[in-house]
């Protein structure tokens, strides 16, 4: 049985297969071996383009999806994260996705014998939105050697940010990190945004993580989109060839101005779409 909780876990020949396996699927590959296999979505956290493209990846590979309401389950009586995956197991459920607020909460799931997918954990692990950006950048640039990005944001908070340096680097990329100081955990090399700008393949920008917070940020909206926000003017110093990305949900006016949001180098509706692709890859891959 196969799980998938973070991209450490895998090899870069699996996570290059499963890349493949997304392609493949986005030019209408057919695979009817899921069909009828049961699959719950478990978000104890909000969600819109996770959630939501798993259960498109569920729909297409023609598996029953059962969507989980935390608000009216018995985890308000006091029912453990456990007990509730558990009892899933019991009625017969073959598959797992799990997004829980919890770093590692899946440490607390090994007795579980069925697979299960990270959804995303605390500000730990995002292993298939890790994979969607991967799949967006080969799709651009054909391979990752050598590629240069900087990640713009809340990094400390963000576990997109943290699966994404890690993986990324393996890859063969040279990652950066900007933003403002409060932010920077050192997870990778630090580099001044407008030089960024300027010198990048890629910039990935991230929104600022309020809720995770417990603390008020130093810098209002306005002077955070002055001083790390990607406007049009910064956008025409970018090199040629460079993209823009963002997980989403992005902050008009805050890291991202409006016109930014669709203009020519930004590959944010592309990364959304790809996810469709990839969560049907590693549904085939966790469940074969």
């Amino acid at each position: 049985m196969k799980n998938l909780f973070a991209l450490k876990d895998l090899s870069v020949v699996d996570i290059n297969e499963i890349l493949e396996e997304a392609i493949e699927f986005k030019n209408g590959k057919e695979y009817d071996k899921l069909q009828g296999k049961s699959v719950v979505n478990m978000f104890f956290e909000n969600s819109t383009r996770t959630l939501y493209s798993f259960i498109k990846a569920e729909s297409n590979m023609k598996m029953k999806e059962t969507n989980f309401n935390p608000e009216t389950s018995s985890l308000k009586k006091g029912e453990s994260l456990y007990d509730t995956v558990k009892t899933f197991e019991s009625l017969g459920y073959d598959c797992f996705v799990i997004r829980h607020s919890q770093n590692n909460y899946y440490n607390q799931l090994t007795n579980i014998n069925v697979p299960i997918l990270n959804g995303g954990d605390g500000t730990g692990n995002h292993p298939t939105q890790s994979l969607l950006d991967l799949l967006t950048i080969k799709e651009c640039f054909g391979s990752f050697e050598g590629l240069k990005i900087t990640i713009v944001g809340d990094i400390r908070h963000s576990r997109v940010a943290h699966t994404n340096i890690a993986v990324m680097k393996r890859l063969g990329m040279e990652v950066f990190i900007s933003g403002p100081n409060e932010f920077d955990d050192g997870s990778a090399e630090h580099i001044e945004f407008e030089k960024a700008v300027k010198e990048m393949d890629i910039i990935m920008l991230l929104r600022v993580q309020y809720e995770r917070h417990g603390y008020s940020m130093t810098l209002e909206k306005d002077d955070y989109l002055s001083k790390y926000g990607l406007t049009m003017e910064r956008v025409s110093q970018m090199k040629p060839d460079s993209i823009i990305m963002h997980p989403a949900p992005f902050n008009r006016r805050i890291e991202i101005d409006d016109p930014v949001v669709e203009c020519a180098k930004s590959k944010i509706f592309d990364q959304m779409a790809n996810g469709v692709h990839v969560r049907m890859a590693v549904l085939k891959w966790v469940m074969e």
